[in-house]
């Protein structure tokens, strides 16, 4: 007689969450992840799945009816995704199909994970490290194909290869740095400060490099945002309908049209750029009007770049330049001469002083690539194939790293400054993978990934 399944079972620090998307759909996904989910495994389905075998069963209830019929896999540990026992249940995509069956499995003494807790426990159990944690969630995310390819560079670790072959180097020199100090009066120099000197030397080229990659993948991971500013009647919305190739904005000859944020995410070489149209700059009554523009102005303190819109036929006037000396000092910026198609000019790209302006037409489209390539340019986009992910924090990271590489330079021949450089500056760059790692950016991190992951 077949062995009956248990009612309930209570695998220690078992979690569950549907993993798929919220809605309706042709599959759903059910994760488990735990302790002795052999037994959880057989109180669902009454089977005793092989090892990564798709087990064709029926789902059922506490008082045996069926839920739905689907498959089941199971993965033993520590050969999953998070280091346990893990439990995937596929079922038919509906939602009340999936909450029934995670209710079932809450029921057998499971409880709801929280938000990347899965990914967490790959962590914590030394499946990932944190750069590849967070890879996943930018794999998700990606909105380009680019970011998506160095989204997955990073998860299959060569983000953290890098990482890691800049702490041994760092380990290195701090070890013959610290036998030079702990025995002074041994005949054998373990470093000398010409050695020192040109180890330091390879291991700042090696970690430009690594930081220039990383800025790039941070390109990839968050984009850049784009104002675009200017008097009423500029050609603003023609241009952001332009450049997304939609009529995303409302377009008419009379001035004050726009008095809202208007927000399109394009992509220009795999880079997304977030661009918003805004209220027309200028003195007014109209108090809807003033609203639109309080927060043109709000939108470009957080731009990366502020594209100023004139008319080509007027250039430059009093009231525009008024409102270039009110963009804040640190903003990139640059200017474009709008409508040259009127004024019987032709596209361009200029130096004007320290800036940049290109002559275009919104309307024809002529010169509007010229002001595609300058956004690169400005980005400090170059087109690479070993891209990899990266996100702030690693490049607050690398930036800190590179501090105290400077500073270790500056103490030689000190050693005992020059030493504790070095361990700031292998303390800051073991932040990115995790190494170390406070808890509250543990739960930072983590926080920012969907339950099911």
């Amino acid at each position: 007689m077949a062995e009956k399944p248990p009612t309930t079972v209570r695998p220690e620090a078992s979690i569950a969450a549907i993993a798929t998307a919220a809605g309706r759909g042709g599959i759903g996904v059910i994760r488990v992840s735990g302790e002795g989910l052999l037994a959880f495994a057989h109180a669902i389905s009454g089977k005793r799945p092989a090892a990564r075998v798709a087990t064709l069963t029926n789902f059922t209830a506490s008082d045996r009816s069926v839920i739905d019929t689907g498959l089941l896999l199971y993965f033993p540990a520590p050969g999953s995704f998070t280091g346990e026992d893990v439990l995937e249940l596929h079922a038919h995509g509906g939602p009340v199909v999936m909450q029934m069956l995670l209710v079932r499995c809450l029921e057998l003494g499971a409880r709801l994970a929280e938000p990347g807790e899965f990914t967490r426990r790959a962590y914590l159990n030394g499946k990932l490290d944190l750069a590849q944690a967070e890879a996943v969630i930018d794999l998700i995310d990606a909105s380009t194909t680019a970011a998506a390819r160095s989204a997955v560079r990073s998860l299959q670790g060569e983000f953290s290869r890098e990482v890691n072959a800049l702490l041994v180097q760092l380990t290195e020199l701090r070890a013959l740095v610290e036998a030079t100090l702990d025995f002074p009066d041994e005949e054998v120099d373990f470093l000398e400060a010409a050695d020192a000197f040109g180890r330091l030397e390879r291991l700042q080229q090696r970690l430009t490099q690594v930081f220039d990659r990383a800025r790039q993948g941070r390109l990839l991971q968050g984009g850049l945002h784009v104002v675009l500013a200017g008097q009423p009647n500029v050609g603003k919305s023609s241009l952001l309908n332009r450049l997304a190739g939609d009529d995303v904005a409302i377009v008419t000859p009379l001035p004050g049209t726009t008095r809202d944020l208007v927000r399109s995410t394009l992509q220009i070489q795999g880079i997304p750029l977030h661009v918003i149209d805004t209220a027309g700059l200028r003195e007014t009554d109209d108090e809807i009007e003033k609203i639109g523009i309080e927060r043109t102005w709000r939108e470009i303190e957080r731009a990366d770049v502020v594209v100023l819109l004139v008319d080509a036929r007027t250039g430059v006037g009093p009231a525009d330049q008024a409102i270039l000396a009110q963009f804040p000092a640190h903003l990139a910026r640059l200017t474009v001469y709008n409508k040259i198609d009127l004024a019987s000019l032709a596209a361009e790209h200029r130096e004007e002083g320290d800036a940049v302006a290109i002559a275009l037409s919104a309307r024809s489209g002529e010169g509007v690539e010229l002001l595609r390539q300058e956004l690169l340019r400005i980005a400090g986009w170059h087109p690479a194939e070993d891209v990899f992910i990266a996100r702030e924090r690693h490049l607050r990271a690398l930036t800190e790293t590179c501090r105290h590489i400077d500073g270790a330079r500056e103490q030689l021949p000190q050693l005992e400054l020059f030493a504790e450089e070095l361990r700031l500056a292998q303390l800051s760059l073991s932040t990115i993978t995790g190494e170390y790692s406070a808890d509250d950016l543990l739960g930072e991190i983590f926080g920012r990934f969907c339950i099911g992951k």
